[in-house]
């Protein structure tokens, strides 16, 4: 089974999340398809470093996050 990600950014007003850290730092790896749901229901994502937020802003605007990075080169690849 294959996994595909998409990187994106977490929102900064009333954010979802209350967990502390660097984590609005970063752009963040989540599963592509639950990227437009988020866009259109406002739902919130969850990325592979365990971050819960509804994204808002540009990804290439911030590095990726390094557990993000570290968790998505560890998975397989292909298929």
């Amino acid at each position: 089974m294959s996994s595909v990600t998409q990187t994106t950014t977490e929102q900064t007003t009333a954010p979802v999340t209350t967990e502390g850290g660097d984590h609005e730092k970063f752009a963040h790896y989540v599963a592509k398809d639950k990227v437009v749901e988020s866009a259109v229901a406002g739902t919130p994502l969850v990325a592979l470093c365990g971050k819960v937020w509804v994204p808002s802003r540009d990804p290439s605007k911030f590095p990726v996050c390094p557990e993000c990075q570290e968790i998505y080169n560890s998975l397989p690849k292909g298929g």
